[in-house]
């Protein structure tokens, strides 16, 4: 488990290249890491590209506390449910990219398992990704529904919002969460033609590494 100083080292850099990509905009998406002194969130209201390390938010993941700094996302308790479910995570990643949030809202897409296994990176990487229902931001309702999904899965897809990706560090979580944006964009792209995704056989071989997702996958 890393320190507070790194952690937010971590959180500051990341947030400003998703911005940059475009894996979120405004002042959407909300990154996560826990520490040694707490659970350090991006605060209420920002914009990933605009943090600061001394203007991150420590929340105690045992009572939910506010420890320090400015509030927290509001969607904290989102992360916090992900961290109980899975307790060797680390770190969670909360994006609005516009490919997965696509996905969340089309019509189709298996509740179940969103996606299909496109690449073996996505395989590697995501494996299963159910749609949990529609909640509306900060919705505290979404808790116990994201901590029981999260048991058996590292990531997620919230219906017509966004990805939630977790895994042992914020550099894996974060190429979950990117890993999820572009097979959700090769899925459209594909759509309507004939496809053809890994076996059963294929994706087998490539498990996700239960120590780069914080537990089960």
């Amino acid at each position: 488990m890393i320190g507070v100083a790194e952690a937010a080292a971590q959180i500051v850099a990341l947030g400003a290249s998703l911005h940059a990509r475009r894996l979120t905009h405004g002042r959407t998406g909300n990154l996560s890491v826990r520490t040694s002194g707490g659970v350090l969130i991006t605060p209420t209201g920002g914009s990933l590209d605009a943090l600061a390390p001394d203007a991150l938010a420590l929340v105690d993941p045992d009572d939910r506390r506010h420890v320090s700094g400015p509030p927290p996302s509001k969607e904290a308790f989102l992360h916090l449910a992900v961290y109980r479910a899975r307790p060797s995570c680390e770190a969670v990643v909360h994006l609005h990219s516009t490919h997965a949030v696509a996905l969340s809202c089309h019509a189709g897409t298996d509740s179940a398992d969103a996606l299909p296994p496109l690449t073996a990176y996505y395989a590697m990487r995501v494996g299963r990704l159910p749609v949990l229902p529609f909640h509306a931001p900060g919705d505290v309702r979404l808790e116990p529904v994201i901590e029981e999904a999260a048991r058996d899965v590292h990531a997620l897809l919230l219906a017509n919002h966004g990805s939630v990706a977790a895994a042992a560090d914020l550099v894996a979580a974060a190429d979950v969460a990117e890993e999820i944006e572009e097979t959700a964009r090769l899925w459209f792209l594909l759509h309507g033609h004939p496809t053809r995704p890994l076996s059963p056989a294929q994706t087998a071989c490539l498990a996700v590494p239960a120590s780069r997702t914080g537990g089960p996958a």
